[in-house]
């Protein structure tokens, strides 16, 4: 029951039957995103929105405050935990019946190539490396699902399982804590299971690691988890797409592999998760992984780093905010330099004084009027950059503002005026 124990009886609720094909529940979504929406009746079922939409929302759910996230996740990178497997797990409550299309999940957008899984982890192993990464995945029948695979660690799995003749077996999880859902986006190395990242993180929140169970393919999995749907990796594809991206704009149609569920597992009283694309939970779980790269980057350059942030205006994912304090002159452009070193899609970087709160937009942006000028102004043109970016063609151009009091300046007159304590 990882979804129901984040409820709190203040969503909104929406009663009414909503069909899974008519974007209403999109409408819902969209409509305020931090407001976290419950559907009583998605197609039979029911499902939560903008569940975790918010980085306050992330913490809450971990038990700490939000500036404590990105330093929580540097440390469980650094120091993973053994997961711990339980003999009845919560997620095999009930065996459903094989059919996709009967549960709650819906398309998103009008141009979508179908019902999309846009919270699901995927849980993988072969030859003897560990994977767990998050994929979009488009529902093409009761019991088959188009994934799209980008050239990373579950892509490589699959490849050299289909080298070696051999289907990939997987497992498919939906309603996995915050903890699991932040270790699943992370760019850890290949030979780094995800899963350990996420036992220590939930160490960390709770005392005790992460608890697993088996499915019966043989793979382990988050023991509280709504929904697990157990398969395997064909070599056969298909179109998958198009699909709104982290920009709100459609990604194309690609040929994918098909996905050929075997088993559908839920826990009581499943919720299912939805995961609006485009939108602010999606910029966050994709961006918020980043940020512990940013900071081991940037600290690398500028020992006294305060916090990274990528913006929600930039989908968490194009633009950046690096807090900073100066040791001598010309560390903050050695910090915008170490910030694109660190996030390569990162196209624009604004670095600021410790004073300036950089979870306030507000604040950031009295800093750059107020402690910038144009010709400290850095470029990089040629860059490799984000594909997301359809602004780019090729390469891209990064700009990184140095929005912090110059340190042979008077800091004085930069300021603001505050009351006597």
């Amino acid at each position: 029951m990882s979804v129901r124990k984040y409820l709190t009886g203040s969503e909104f609720t929406v009663k009414e039957h909503v069909d899974p094909d008519s974007q209403t529940a999109t409408r819902f979504m969209t409509e305020d995103q931090d407001r976290t929406v419950v559907f009583e009746d998605l197609n039979g079922g029911k499902a939560v929105g903008n569940l975790f939409s918010t980085r306050a929302k992330i913490a809450a759910a971990m038990g700490i405050g939000q500036g404590d996230i990105v330093r929580r996740m540097i440390h469980a990178i650094d120091n993973p935990v053994d997961t711990e497997t339980v003999q009845d797990p919560e997620f095999r409550h009930s065996e459903l019946p094989l059919d996709l299309t009967a549960l709650p999940i819906c398309k998103y957008f009008p141009e979508d190539g179908g019902r999309y899984v846009s919270s699901g982890v995927i849980v993988a192993e072969y030859g003897g490396k560990k994977n767990v990464s998050f994929h979009r995945m488009m529902i093409m029948g009761p019991d088959s699902i188009a994934v799209r695979l980008v050239p990373r660690h579950l892509f490589t799995m699959y490849n050299a399982a289909k080298e070696a003749g051999e289907e990939l077996k997987v497992s498919i999880c939906i309603g996995a804590r915050p903890e699991v859902l932040l270790a699943a986006a992370t760019s850890a190395a290949y030979d780094m299971d995800e899963m350990r990242i996420a036992s220590s993180l939930v160490m960390e929140s709770t005392g005790s690691p992460l608890k697993v169970g088996q499915c019966d393919n043989g793979l382990l999995v988050p023991s509280e988890t709504d929904y697990v749907f157990e398969g395997r990796i064909t070599f056969e594809t298909t179109d998958e797409g198009p699909f709104v991206d982290i920009t709100g704009t459609y990604d194309y149609v690609r040929q994918q592999p098909i996905i050929r569920i075997e088993r559908i597992w839920a826990c009581k009283d499943p919720v299912m998760q939805l995961l609006l694309p485009g939108g602010n939970e999606h910029y966050l779980f994709m961006g918020l992984p980043r940020e512990p790269v940013i900071f081991k980057t940037v600290q690398q350059q500028v020992p006294r780093v305060h916090a990274v942030r990528l913006t929600e205006g930039g989908c968490c994912w194009l633009h950046g905010v690096v807090s900073i304090t100066q040791n001598k002159t010309g560390d903050s452009v050695n910090a915008i330099m170490a910030a694109f070193t660190g996030h390569a899609s990162l196209k624009h970087v604004i670095v600021v004084d410790a004073d300036i709160d950089i979870f306030d937009d507000q604040q950031v942006e009295w800093a750059v009027a107020t402690r910038f000028q144009a010709d400290r102004l850095v470029v990089v043109k040629g860059a490799a950059g984000s594909s997301l970016d359809p602004s780019a063609h090729g390469t891209t151009c990064k700009m990184g503002i140095d929005a912090t009091i110059p340190l042979t300046e008077d800091r004085e007159p930069y300021m603001k005026a505050q009351l006597d304590p």
